[in-house]
């Protein structure tokens, strides 16, 4: 019959025999002077990229700015517009008030027509 020591013997010791072997490090690349020359041409590459998309940022802003003027300059032609509108409609209500023109005819000598003499006139029906 076996014993507890000898199955202690059989098992795998929680303790690894000698040093764990460390990992070995990347190597570091050297980079050529041609690399790096690439490396700033690309920096350059997209500050110029940055550069125009700023520019173009900048002029959308100048044309809604130059939209918006002009926007504000309708709308004040608008407003004056309507005012005008209103003023000439006044204009036209009072010049065709009914005790104006009678007026004007009373002072050029017309007067108003007797009821008695106003004839109607009726018209046949049109044929369809």
């Amino acid at each position: 019959m076996a014993s507890w020591s000898d199955a202690a013997h059989a098992l795998p010791s929680p303790h690894p025999r000698g040093r764990p072997k460390p990992k070995p490090k990347p190597a570091r690349r050297r980079t050529s002077a041609s690399a790096r020359r690439h490396g700033v041409a690309g920096g350059v590459v997209w500050i110029a990229v940055v550069a125009v998309l700023l520019a173009g940022v900048v002029a959308l802003n100048v044309a809604v700015l130059r939209l918006n003027v002009q926007l504000s300059k309708v709308n004040a032609e608008r407003t004056q517009l309507r005012a005008d509108k209103q003023a000439l409609a006044s204009q036209l209500s009072l010049a065709a008030a009914t005790t104006r023109i009678q007026t004007l005819a009373h002072r050029d000598g017309l007067i108003p027509a007797d009821p008695t003499q106003t004839t109607y006139v009726r018209l046949r029906p049109r044929a369809r």
